[in-house]
């Protein structure tokens, strides 16, 4: 199970460089190993190179447990997600380029414009500046994230969680998709914002999909464990 999950750290990491989402050393990935390990991606790596055996294992509490390279400066806010988000088992930070323009022009992606994002994604807020790998970071996202699977991090990048690495990276590729739709509809000049029950009936589908997902990922987290 540990060295699949490592293998996906590895997989997830690549597909992510490629998309220009991760370009250098910068952004990280990581699961949950159990209810008290937590499986990240090392510092300092290029997620082009990065194999199984650079990942490092932490506590909760954001001690090194195993692993010969250092753990990313960021687990904070990994950790942060996992504490407060029970259903989370994969945590994705990155920065895509569109969606980081976002962010850093101090705007959320919150308008009501295209149907699927708002049917996997909701909202996506921005949280306030703070420097990276700082507690600041982790006390600037906190409030939202119960609220929210996707984050847009003020003049920094995003992130994600979801129920496995799939989920979450899927999150994040529509998170920028989403900021490349808005985008392309103001530089057109006619958006065209949804709304009143079209919204509401778009609110009530998400739900019915958030519950089945749910659902599923416990099922999935029952077989692993029997």
């Amino acid at each position: 199970m540990e060295w699949e999950l490592r293998r996906s750290l590895v997989r997830f990491g690549r597909m992510l460089y490629r998309l220009g989402f991760m370009p250098g050393t910068s952004g990280n990935l990581s699961v949950r190993l159990d209810e008290e390990r937590i499986l990240a991606t090392p510092t300092g790596r290029s997620k082009f190179l990065l194999r199984s055996e650079d990942m490092v294992i932490v506590d909760l509490d954001g001690r090194q447990l195993a692993g010969t390279r250092k753990v990313t400066s960021e687990i904070g806010m990994h950790l942060a997600i996992y504490r407060l988000r029970p259903d989370a088992d994969a945590v994705i930070h990155s920065h895509p380029p569109i969606a980081t323009g976002f962010a850093c022009s101090g705007r959320p992606l919150d308008e009501p414009l295209c149907s699927e994002a708002i049917m996997t994604l909701g909202v996506v807020p921005l949280a306030p500046y703070a420097t990276t790998g700082t507690h600041g970071l982790v006390e600037s996202l906190e409030p939202l994230i119960p609220h929210h699977s996707a984050i847009l991090l003020a003049n920094h990048g995003a992130v994600t969680c979801g129920n496995d690495l799939l989920d979450a990276f899927l999150k994040m590729e529509t998170v920028e998709h989403f900021a490349h739709i808005c985008l392309v509809a103001h530089q057109l000049g006619s958006v065209r914002l949804l709304e009143g029950h079209a919204i509401d009936q778009l609110h009530e589908a998400r739900a019915r999909y958030l519950a089945g997902a749910h659902q599923g990922g416990r099922m999935v987290r029952q077989m692993v464990a029997g």
